[in-house]
């Protein structure tokens, strides 16, 4: 199996499913690594080498292990109450959401909400969020009016990985952008 395979799954019981392979998490996100390892070897191999490969390697930098590398956890994008411990933390200006075509009329109408997951992710820049909406579809990119949204008492956060979190975006905070190749806030 190859890392990038083994990584998924992984990202799969660190964020949605522990039961999968008979571990818990803690309250905030934190799995035994011994525990991870021993499950995750009933159906396939891995090894603590292996394992520090992934985390190092991850293009999204999707975990953290503990100082001492006896517990490890997904940075972000949990569906399991976990509280990853982030500190609130001020946005800049402008942050930005990427999604498919299909999506644009419904968060138009909705804002952007979590779906499934603890926290709406939002990037901070347009690439990104171009990159992130690519895989659902024709990408499309949303600007989120973050300061505004700070101003009136919206939290955010930053994940260790550069990812900017908040509980949901209001469809008053949202611009779309037909012109894709460059959004305004980036001319």
């Amino acid at each position: 199996m190859s890392l990038t395979r083994l990584s998924k799954f992984i990202s799969l019981i660190l964020r949605h499913q522990p039961q999968v392979i008979g571990i818990t998490l803690d309250e905030h996100g934190w799995a035994d690594v011994g525990e991870l390892l021993e499950g995750i070897r009933k159906t396939r191999y891995i090894d603590m080498e292996m394992l520090e490969e992934i985390v190092r390697s991850d293009e999204k930098q999707r975990y953290s292990f503990s100082e001492n590398k006896a517990l490890i956890r997904a940075n972000q994008g949990h569906s399991v109450p976990v509280d990853v411990e982030l500190p609130q933390t001020e946005p800049p200006d402008f942050l930005f959401h990427g999604t498919s075509e299909r999506s644009v009329s419904s968060i138009s109408q909705e804002g952007l909400l979590p779906m499934g997951r603890l926290y709406v992710h939002l990037s901070a820049d347009r690439e990104t969020a171009r990159k992130v909406g690519s895989r659902h579809g024709k990408p499309v990119v949303f600007q989120i009016n973050s300061r505004l949204m700070a101003r009136e008492e919206h939290v955010f956060f930053r994940s260790v990985n550069g990812v900017w979190l908040t509980r949901q975006v209001p469809p008053k905070y949202l611009s779309l952008y037909q012109d894709q190749s460059a959004c305004p806030a980036e001319r």
